[in-house]
Parts: C-alpha cells; structure tokens; sequence
C-alpha cells in the first residue's frame, strides 16, 4: 500500500494522540503516504483530512485527546453511508485505513473492510472493555487521573470523618472502579458486572469500620450503576455518618498520558502500518501476555470480556 489513512472513533482517551504520531511515522517509514481524516467516521464521509507529515505530529506525543478530533457518526451506522464512506476514500486513492477507537468504533472498521477498504482497529478506550485485548489506550491515564482525585477527596474525608462516594466513569465496565478502589483502598467498589446488596455490602462494612475505628470510608461507584447522590444520602440517614458524593466525569478521559500509554499506543501504531504494509485488513490490533497481537475484526467482536472477582476481593480484605 502506498496511501493510508488514520481517524480516532467514538470517546476520546489519553495516548490516541501517540497512535496518531505512530501510524504516521511508521508509515513514512514504510514507504506510505499517510492521509489523517478530521472526526471520525463523519470526515470520511465528508472528505475532511489533510496530508500528514513527520512534522506533523512532532510535540503531540505528551497531548491529551486527539489532534485529529472524534465525534459519533449515525450516518455510518447505515448502509448507504458506509458506500458513501468507501468512495470518499477511493477518491482520495485510500488503500488502507487505521481506525483508532472501541467496540463501536470497530464495527465500522469491520464494515469497511468487508466493503473493500481494508481496515485495522487500534483498541482506544479508557474503560479497557474490549474482549480481545488485556490492555486498551488510556486505561492507566484514567486510572491515574481518578486516584489523583480520589487521594485529595480522602484528605478532606479524614478530616471531617466523612463517608465519601465517588462516581468513576464506566458505562458497561467496572475495570476503573474496581483498580481506583484497589489503589485508594474503598470499602466498596460497585460496578456493573456484579449486583449489590446496599444493607450487606454498604452499611455493613461501614458500620464495622466504624466500630473499629476507622475515620473515614470511601466507596467507588462505576457510572454504569450510578445513583452516587441518593446512594450518599441513604448512607448518611442509614449510619449518622456525613456523607458526600462525588462524579469525577470527564476528567478521566483528558490529559497528559502515562509511560505504559505512550509506549503501548505507539507499539500498537506501528503494528498496525505492518499490516497494512503487507495487505492485511480487517484486523484488530491487540496487547495478549504483554505482546502486540492481532485478530480477525469479527473474532474479536464476539469474544467476551468477563471481569474477575479477584480484585474486588482482594479490595474487600485490604480495606478491613
């Protein structure tokens, strides 16, 4: 292939900028001219992109969210759209492309592909919610970012003797709910996989805490559940304890992203120009056993991501 193109999908998510810099690079190096596509799905369509350069992407690698921009496309959630995306990029002499996005966001890479454009999907989502891979691109800058937050919430907590809830992001997921309660040692992680018992797995700990002691409880809320508000106000009426919630929101998709996202981001790049380099679409990009993978992009939709117990019990007994 000698022209590529590259657009992020979906939520934004610290590091897409460093796959950016990786899929042009690694394409320049490969001999590729490397076209990046404005907004998604919806630049495509609509013929918005621009030539990139190696300069191009000079001082981008340390940016939050994306230089190319992302938005969700309906249009391309229809057949006529995904015809009017394939001959946007047959008229811009497009032979490959690099969708940088989640599951949505692959969907499409899939119906590209099977359209005739071959196309690989690069796991971009601070939720870490993609079956195929161990890891996806922002998942430890979230992470960071949440337990920033929740450190400083703790401080003030102690200092009141307050129960604190605070509300992470993850619509579907639970991973950044139950790693912050890991790393801030909560009480109590609630997320969507597993139901709760409020008496049993709030209150109970709670007033055992108390009983022991202890200054202040913190109990992480993935959004998914949600509810933080009316969950603090039935603590505090069920246990006379002061208690507050907090929603973290989209703080946890922006800034500066980690060491492991830069690197996994630009290793993930690179694999991806390869593939392209020679002929290989309709894959996903993926991190298996702290090695870059790639799988068949309808392989990799139908797999199933089922978070363990294992941390939210190791949580259970450190938080005693």
């Amino acid at each position: 292939m000698k022209r590529i193109g590259v657009l992020t999908s979906g939520g934004d998510a610290p590091g897409m900028n460093a796959a950016i810099r990786a899929v042009v690079r690694g394409g320049i190096h490969y001999g590729m001219e490397v076209i990046g596509i404005h907004k998604g799905y919806n630049g495509l369509i609509n013929g918005d992109y621009e030539i990139m350069s190696a300069r191009s992407v000079s001082d981008i690698l340390h940016r939050g969210g994306t230089i190319l921009q992302t938005a969700r496309c309906l249009e391309f959630k229809e057949q006529p759209g995904i015809k009017k995306a394939v001959r946007m990029a047959k008229d811009i002499k497009l032979e490959g492309l690099v969708v940088i996005g989640g599951d949505g966001s692959f969907k499409g890479a899939r119906d590209l592909s099977a359209a005739g454009l071959p196309t690989v999907g690069i796991p971009g989502t601070i939720d870490n919610d993609i079956a195929c891979t161990d890891y996806t691109i922002g998942f430890d800058t979230a992470l960071n970012t949440a337990r920033d937050a929740i450190d400083k919430i703790r401080d003030t907590a102690h200092s009141h003797e307050r129960c604190s809830v605070v509300e992470v992001m993850g619509r579907d997921a639970g991973y950044i709910a139950a790693y912050v309660a890991m790393a801030c040692g909560a009480e109590v992680a609630i997320v969507p996989e597993e139901n709760f018992d409020f008496e049993r797995d709030i209150i109970m700990p709670i007033k055992e805490g108390k009983m022991r002691g202890k200054k202040q409880n913190l109990i992480i809320v993935a959004e998914g559940v949600g509810g933080s508000v009316e969950m603090a106000k039935a603590i505090q009426k069920e246990t006379g304890i002061e208690t507050r919630a907090t929603i973290l929101g989209h703080i946890q998709r922006g800034g500066s992203p980690t060491v492991t996202d830069r690197i996994i981001a630009s290793q993930m790049g690179v694999h991806a120009v390869e593939l392209l380099a020679n002929g290989v679409g309709n894959r996903i990009v993926a991190k298996q056993k702290d090695k870059i993978v790639d799988y068949d992009i309808m392989e990799g939709l139908n797999m199933e991501k089922k978070m363990g117990n294992e941390i939210l019990n190791l949580s259970k007994i450190l938080s005693m």
